[in-house]
This record gives structure tokens, sequence and C-alpha cells, in this order.
């Protein structure tokens, strides 16, 4: 049993990484008026965010060290790219077409992606109510982008939407499969170890398939860079492994919900983007199949339908 104050003190903490979290989104698309493209941001976000993963990496020792094998290596390598490079390359890309409020919307299904792969891969059958809250999930979202696709530019809204959804999906087979190597690693160190990898990936593809010159853009987006990788990458990836350690994956996954809803008023505030009526509407329809997915089932259902979820450390 956690103590009164160890739980305020976890409470506390996961809220601001998801606050955190949050803004991210809202910090990508005010970096974007400076016109500087998804790669060479994305680069800042890892140059500024590598040092710090380095020293805790080289702080922190695997958990199980004697359970790791060179397999292992190979499959953290794999997810690395997966769930940090490629969701965070498509996240990027997503956000030059698309609003950030509705970004957050997108990503926030990825417990139901979740379910989906488990389903297909590992033959684990989802309950009646995890079906209802998927069909209720993606009631929101077609509530949610009625409306963006009724504008002139709806074909970009599509190639947005769908560039979020690939985020979102491969960050789901990144926690689906990092579920047996978290236990082996320590969350803040496979955490580490995968933030590392993603980092050396989009210096590779910075270096094969951009002109842009790092070192010439204002002073404003290396700002706006260095505050993503502190504020919205390195600080709550490990706010939120320690809320999640000790107040519980299911009690964390109900505050998570607070994520789409701080997006949404941080971008009204720094970005002036408005949500009609009906698009508010869907979010909370969102919200709220997205907490049936991960609270309705409980226990041990919850954890076998979610490997991967009771130690989730950080998102895109």
């Amino acid at each position: 049993m956690k103590s009164p104050k160890i739980q305020v003190i976890a409470v506390t903490l996961a809220l601001m990484g998801i606050i955190f979290f949050s803004a991210k989104a809202v910090i990508v698309k005010l970096a974007y008026q400076y016109e500087i493209s998804a790669v060479p941001l994305l680069l800042l976000r890892m140059a500024f965010s590598l040092p710090v993963y380095l020293i805790i990496a080289l702080i922190k020792r695997p958990f199980k060290p004697e359970e790791i094998t060179k397999k292992d290596y190979l499959w953290l390598l794999t997810f690395g790219f997966i769930g940090y490079y490629l969701a965070s390359l498509f996240d990027f890309m997503g956000l030059q077409y698309i609003k950030a409020s509705l970004e957050r919307i997108i990503l926030f299904i990825y417990p139901t992606l979740v379910l989906f792969i488990t389903w297909i891969f590992f033959k684990k059958i989802p309950t009646r109510v995890q079906v209802l809250a998927i069909i209720v999930t993606y009631i929101g979202i077609f509530i949610t982008f009625g409306e963006e696709l009724g504008v002139e530019n709806s074909g970009e809204v599509l190639l947005g939407g769908f560039l979020v959804f690939l985020s979102a999906l491969t960050y789901a087979f990144y926690l689906v499969g990092s579920g047996y190597l978290i236990p082996k690693f320590g969350a803040v160190t496979f955490t580490s170890y995968a933030m590392i990898v993603s980092c050396v990936c989009v210096v590779l593809h910075y270096s094969f398939t951009s002109t842009d010159d790092i070192l010439a853009y204002p002073k404003e987006v290396y700002a706006l860079g260095f505050l993503m990788a502190m504020i919205s990458t390195v600080i709550p990836s490990y706010l939120i492994s320690f809320a999640i350690k000790h107040m519980g994956a299911s009690n964390f996954s109900i505050l998570g919900s607070m994520g789409p809803i701080s997006t949404i008023i941080l971008a009204n505030i720094f970005l002036d983007e408005r949500l009609t009526y009906m698009q508010i509407l869907g979010a909370v329809v969102v919200i709220g199949g997205i907490l049936l997915v991960t609270t309705a089932t409980g226990g041990k259902k919850a954890q076998a339908a979610m490997p991967g979820k009771t130690e989730k450390s950080a998102t895109t």
C-alpha cells in the first residue's frame, strides 16, 4: 500500500508528464511557422535529447542483465526504430497538414490498435466491452473529422490524419513488442536505449535525404527544438515512468484522458486553433471509448490484452 503522500506526488507528476507530452504538437506547429520541414525539426528534437539519454543509459544498468540475450538487443534495435523513429516521423509529417488538437485525438486511439495487433498476431480475442469501446472510439474519430473533410484542403486533412494514424499504429506495435523486454531492461533503461536508436536513425535519415542546412534556421527554431526535447520528450518520459511505478497503469490510464484535453487547450491559447462543437463532441466520444478500453476490463484481462502497457514510459 503506497502512502497518501506518494500517491499525491505520483498523480501530480503524472499530470505534469501528460501535459508536457501533449504540448509537443503545439511546439511542432509553432516551429513550422519558421518554414522548417519535418525531418530537420525531428533531428533537432533528437539532438537535444540525445545527451540526456546517453547519460541515463551509462548510469542505469539493465534490470535483469543475466536474462538479456543478443536476440533481445536486436529486438531493442527493431522497436527503437519502429516505436520512436517511425512513430515520431509519421507524427511530425502529419502535423504539417492537420491541427495539433486533431493530431492528439488520433494518437490517443493507440490502445485500440494494441487490441487489434494482439488479436491478429496472438489470437487474444477482445472482450465485448473492448469491442464496444473500439466502436465508440472510431465513431468519435468519424465525428471529429467529418467537418474537416468539408473544407477545400480536405485532401491534406486526410493525408495528415493518415500519417498520424500510422504514427499511432507503429507506436502500438512498439508497445506490444516491448512488453517482454521492459521487465529485463527496466522502463527507464529501455526508454533510454530505444531513444538512442531513434536518434541514430533520424541522423542517418537527415544525412541521406535532406539538403537543408541545420544551422541556418532562425534562433527561435532552436529554442523550440530545445523546449520540445526537454519539456515534451525527456522530462515527461521519466515523470510518467515514476508515476506508473507508484500508481499503476490502470490509474494512470484514467489520467491519460487529459492528454487530448490539454492539447486542445494549449492549441487554442498558442495557435488560436478552434474546434467546432461537433468536433469537441467527437473528442469526448473518443476519450470515452479509450477509457473503456483501458479501464473497463481491469486486472489480468486488461494486462493480457495490452502487453507492455504496465510500464509505458513515453509516447511519440
